[in-house]
């Protein structure tokens, strides 16, 4: 006999757990599949977030920042140190205790919950079944009155350079670098990439980052991905843009890669390779043949705007269906899908998504572009405020970038905030709440903002809209 839930979710990731754990919240009885297993062979909850992907790669990325912090910038400050070096077994193994503590975190909170886990495979069948493939084998079926689909997504592959997680790597084979490689190599130059190879240039390696496209960060305001540009190859990334792999081959313990760029065909040999082209969704035997649920050709599933599918009573969230693959968007889905289940009329604002990159600089932005108003045919003004002009980023010594804020130019309301420099995810998030609420620049203006703070950039690029700022020249004066 199947035991019945009232919410099945299949998938413990950002996207998965966090709804599930709404949802017995809420009173309804909830399972949670998953079949990820960490490096000891058990059962790891989490999803790519916390196992592979946003927690191990901030662990590496503020590990090597730290390196790169006393062997380059202490001096600045009058600290002397001796020869410092990095212990790489080291640093990826507090890398992989952090994701310990916090996959048994998620273990726990379930528990707590009182949400019932599964260990293994889940498939949707029709009528709202759910097949549970165990790890050792054993299946047996569950009946839901309603099914939350979260099975993320995994590392696209590409046939010019083949993974085999030793000289060519993923994303998560990246995290496990046991030596620091003299030559690595990048293939994509996206949020993955740029942060990968972050690492691994702060600790010593030559590295070269190798993007199909012309454009750097095109999904960034044009002015942040063009001061990104700069002070990312002055750190020492060698970004080659419009330069796409035609092929790859391994001998010994390196790897020789062929690409055309504008200057022809090209062939670079490195230590490592770092493929990072893109990740795509887990829905391969996710779904039975007759279980009615709508994907397109390339495996996502179709939802609504409150993430419902074609079939009643069947929702899927993340990196599943339409949208960034981003977790803090998967979580908040979980969420308003949970309520929407309990029968609140929660709703989701996907025009303010946050977006970060880690590196050093932080790169951010929420809402719109500059370019892409512009395309839209909407008037607006703009301001902008350095960090070289800011005291709190000149005491940090931390002075590369800048802060911007776009607003209507009749209404004045604030239509987008990106920032690359100190603090920017938290700054930026500080936009999207004001924004959240239909902040104008004026309103940001008449903040009082704590001194001294990196947080004053914001209030000075909003009070630049409209030619207020006190500590910059001002464009314009009203």
């Amino acid at each position: 006999m199947s035991q019945k839930f009232d919410v099945v979710v299949i998938g413990a990731g950002p996207g998965g757990y966090v709804a599930a754990i709404r949802a017995a919240q809420l009173g309804l009885k909830t399972a949670c599949i998953e079949k990820y297993q960490g490096k000891d062979g058990k059962t790891a909850l989490g999803g790519t977030c916390l196992n592979v992907g946003c927690i191990p790669s901030k662990a590496l990325l503020d590990s090597s920042y730290k390196f790169h912090e006393a062997h380059e910038s202490f001096k600045v400050h009058g600290i002397s140190t001796g020869e410092v070096a990095m212990d790489v077994p080291t640093m990826v193994a507090r890398k992989d205790q952090i994701v310990k503590n916090l996959t048994g975190g998620v273990s726990a909170l379930l528990k707590a919950n009182g949400v019932t886990v599964f260990e293994g495979h889940g498939k949707l069948l029709a009528g709202k079944q759910v097949e549970v493939t165990g790890l050792d084998g054993n299946v047996q079926t569950l009946a839901a009155e309603n099914v939350i689909l979260a099975s993320g997504s995994t590392p696209v592959n590409i046939p010019p350079a083949p993974v085999d997680q030793n000289v060519i790597v993923d994303s998560t084979g990246a995290l496990d670098f046991q030596s620091v490689p003299g030559k690595l190599g990048v293939i994509g130059a996206g949020v993955i990439g740029l942060e990968l190879g972050s690492v691994w240039a702060r600790l010593g390696a030559e590295v070269t980052v190798i993007e199909a496209m012309e454009k750097f960060l095109p999904a960034a305001d044009e002015q942040i991905s063009k001061e990104a540009f700069k002070v990312l190859s002055k750190q020492g990334l060698k970004i080659l843009l419009g330069a796409r792999l035609t092929g790859s081959e391994v001998k010994g313990d390196q790897v020789t890669v062929n690409f055309t760029s504008a200057e022809g065909e090209q062939q670079m040999t490195f230590d490592k390779l770092i493929v990072a082209v893109g990740r795509r969704p887990v829905t391969n035997e996710l779904l039975a043949a007759d279980a009615g649920v709508d994907m397109d050709e390339r495996g996502f599933i179709f939802v609504d705007d409150y993430c419902a599918t074609s079939v009643p009573g069947v929702y899927a969230i993340g990196d599943v269906v339409r949208g960034a693959m981003l977790a803090h968007k998967a979580s908040e889905e979980g969420v308003m899908v949970a309520e929407r289940i309990a029968g609140h009329k929660t709703q989701m604002n996907y025009d303010l998504i946050p977006s970060v990159i880690y590196t050093h600089p932080e790169i951010a932005w929420v809402g719109k572009s500059e370019q892409a108003l512009k395309a839209e045919g909407v008037e607006v003004n703009v301001g902008t405020f350095p960090f070289a002009a800011s005291g709190r980023a000149m005491a940090a010594n931390d002075t590369a970038g800048l802060v911007k804020v776009i607003a209507d130019a009749k209404t004045d309301r604030v239509l987008g905030v990106h920032v690359m420099g100190p603090s920017a995810a938290e700054l930026v998030q500080q936009g999207a709440i004001g924004m959240e609420f239909g902040t104008s620049a004026e309103d940001l203006g008449m903040m009082v903002f704590s001194h001294p703070t990196m947080s004053e950039a914001l209030h000075e690029a909003a009070l630049a809209v409209n030619g207020h700022a006190i500590h910059i020249a001002n464009r314009k004066k009203r």
